[in-house]
């Protein structure tokens, strides 16, 4: 995850950089239910609106949780398909928060309604993010239900009038990428202060659907629009949040950006980048699926570590047996290619490994989707 609301600050007025402070243990991404109301046609998990089998029960569940806290995992995401389909997810959410997690929901909005908002509103999620595709028509059509769009929207000012933390997630290809800056024009409409972008990742529908993904040109002018907008609002004093995931060479196009718009601070935002460090798949990011099975993260569900029902988490986490789990935590990774060539490696980490996987069967191959130019990139 790519912070870029933390670096425009940072180049407003530059701090001490400090020693790198490592996270206690991995943010774990739940997938605690596969089962969604909605097909959309980029989900990495291919959901469908019917029960899978196998999936974890709410004991089993608080197991795995318990596990997760001794370990110093700090941060929950709940996630499915659905999160809110599950029966039990509110004894969850509640418990996560006991615990003392940071606690986020991550979910299609559609089903947030009068029946749920006061109860999703007790529970105190530090955050809760609805996934937009586009305006009205875009967004249904990517969602595969008409009325989706205005279902979401209902549910974020729900979720705004009792005071949850709300936020846009957006994930871009080129069928919807015009929408973008109506969907920047949306935040400030409806006084959403977080958006999350997406680069379209291969894996699951997503991978199906990889024809559809943006061209580099088309990637580069998306950055340029959030980097813009994202200064104008740290300038401004506006408290919003830009993030970007799934392609972690933003953060070497970020330090070209500021080469060209704030030179006099092009070295201590590449020294900020290079503690960033990059992708952490399988380091500090992680993924628990619907039937316990653990990924690096979300977008490897094709490729399983274990499973918390045989294993406790914490085990398979550190198990450095597995080949990739043994390349995700070297540094630097032994990536290949232009990649192994590149000037940034230590900014990038190699990127999104998954991506090479998929086109090549070598995930140390060179990440397909970076989008940088060999002079960019010092070849």
């Amino acid at each position: 995850m790519f912070r870029i609301s933390q670096f425009m600050k940072e180049i407003l007025d530059p701090k001490p950089l400090g020693p790198k402070r490592n996270p206690p243990g991995p943010v774990v991404i739940w997938n605690l239910i596969r089962r969604c109301n909605l097909t959309c046609k980029h989900c990495y998990s291919i959901s469908a609106d019917t029960d899978f089998p196998n999936e974890l029960n709410t004991e089993q569940v608080f197991e795995v949780m318990d596990d997760l806290k001794q370990f110093g995992v700090p941060v929950l995401i709940l996630s499915g398909g659905e999160p809110l389909l599950r029966p039990d997810i509110f004894d969850i959410a509640h418990r996560t928060k006991d615990m003392g997690f940071y606690t986020a929901l991550s979910t299609n909005g559609t089903l947030i309604d009068d029946s749920n908002i006061d109860r999703i509103a007790e529970v105190g999620f530090d955050y809760l993010g609805i996934s937009i595709d586009g305006i009205r028509e875009t967004h249904d059509r990517f969602r595969r239900k008409e009325g989706a769009f205005d279902a979401s929207m209902a549910a974020l000012r729900r979720c705004q009038a009792l005071g949850v933390k709300v936020g846009l997630r957006f994930t871009m290809t080129q069928d919807n990428a015009e929408e973008l800056p109506r969907l920047l024009q949306l935040m400030d409409d409806e006084r959403i202060d977080k958006f999350y972008f997406s680069h379209l990742n291969y894996a699951g529908r997503g991978n199906k659907n990889r024809k559809d993904d943006t061209h580099f040109k088309t990637t580069r002018w998306a950055m340029d629009l959030l980097f813009d907008r994202a200064m104008a609002d740290a300038r401004a004093g506006r408290n919003t949040e830009f993030v970007t995931g799934n392609n972690d060479a933003d953060g070497v196009y970020l330090l070209h950006w500021v080469r060209q718009h704030h030179p006099e601070q092009a070295d201590h935002i590449q020294a900020r980048l290079r503690q960033w460090g990059g992708n952490s798949s399988g380091v500090n990011i992680s993924n628990i699926d619907n039937q316990g099975r653990v990924h690096p993260d979300t977008m490897w569900w094709h490729y399983d570590l274990g499973n918390v029902k045989e294993r406790p988490f914490s085990e398979i986490w550190q198990d450095t047996s597995d080949p990739i789990m043994a390349g995700l935590k070297q540094h630097p990774r032994p990536v290949k290619g232009r990649c192994a060539q590149c000037a940034y490696l230590d900014i990038c980490n190699g990127n999104t490994r998954v991506r090479a996987l998929q086109l090549t069967d070598d995930p140390w191959a060179e990440d397909p989707a970076c989008y940088l130019t060999d002079e960019e990139i010092g070849l």
